[in-house]
């Protein structure tokens, strides 16, 4: 089994790699082309994604890679690394934060890795199974929020505006009425990690891909929070719904994201 400590540093240096071709491009025109009506993808996502794998490859030729632009490389080895190169990229494109880098590595479907490196901020977050979750070097802990009426959330929407997304809108609406606030930064890596920092106390969103919580999760987990569905049960990176938490408000928040969930069903 490949070194943990080194997986680590692979992930960190190629986010950082990474970065800097982002920050590179950041003041140069974005031109965005349309994987849907806003979804936006540019050059930057593309180049950013070649320059990671090229990286990830260097090290460990075998591994595999899911990535958001490009698919799956060798989908049947036991490691595998989830890369959003551009999380955020309508952020990115308007010159607005937050947006990040996120690589998160697995070996047979547990995540053992997360990096998550926030921009323009250069902030880095990273966790090791077992190990802790810092914030550029420190080490960092969910927040002790007890109650909704003292807490800040954050959430994303879809590209799709369908049932899912009336089914949030209603959730953003009756939380926002219970807490001091419901945010919506556009990058779910970030806001996974934003709870882990304890800036923000929970986050719950439908519609996401394995590159949205792979390295989020494991962050905010190894931070002390509490990762499920919607519903309360198990979370895998491949569910498309995520209720993240600093865990003393997972219940009743789950009260309402359950409910709401199961209009859907």
């Amino acid at each position: 089994m490949p070194d943990l400590s080194h997986i680590h540093d692979v992930a960190v240096h190629a986010g950082k790699s990474a970065a800097e071709l982002i920050l590179f491009a950041l003041d140069k025109p974005r031109i965005p082309d349309y994987k849907g009506k806003t979804d936006l993808v540019t050059k930057t996502d593309k180049e950013s994604e070649k320059l990671i794998c090229a990286i990830i490859h260097a090290e460990f030729p075998k591994h595999g890679i899911l990535t958001e632009e490009s698919g799956s490389f060798f989908p049947n080895a036991d490691y595998q690394w989830i890369i959003d190169p551009l999380d955020g990229t309508t952020n990115f494109v308007h010159g607005y934060p937050s947006f990040a880098v996120s690589i998160g590595v697995l070996h047979k479907d547990e995540v053992l890795v997360g990096v998550v490196l926030e921009l323009p901020a250069k902030r880095l977050f990273t966790a090791v199974k077992g190990q802790g979750a810092t914030c550029d070097g420190s080490s960092i802990n969910v927040s002790n929020v007890s109650s909704l009426s003292d807490s800040l959330l954050v959430t994303g929407f879809g590209y799709e505006h369908g049932e899912k997304w009336k089914a949030n809108m209603r959730l953003f609406q009756t939380l926002t009425d219970l807490t001091q606030g419901v945010r919506r930064l556009g990058a779910a890596s970030v806001d996974l990690c934003h709870v882990a920092l304890g800036i923000v106390d929970g986050f719950w969103e439908f519609d996401l891909h394995p590159w949205d919580t792979a390295a989020g999760m494991l962050i905010l987990t190894e931070a002390g929070g509490t990762v499920t569905q919607m519903d309360g049960k198990s979370f895998s990176i491949y569910d498309d719904n995520i209720l993240a938490t600093n865990g003393a408000l997972h219940p009743p928040l789950e009260a309402y994201t359950s409910q709401e969930l199961r209009t859907l069903t």
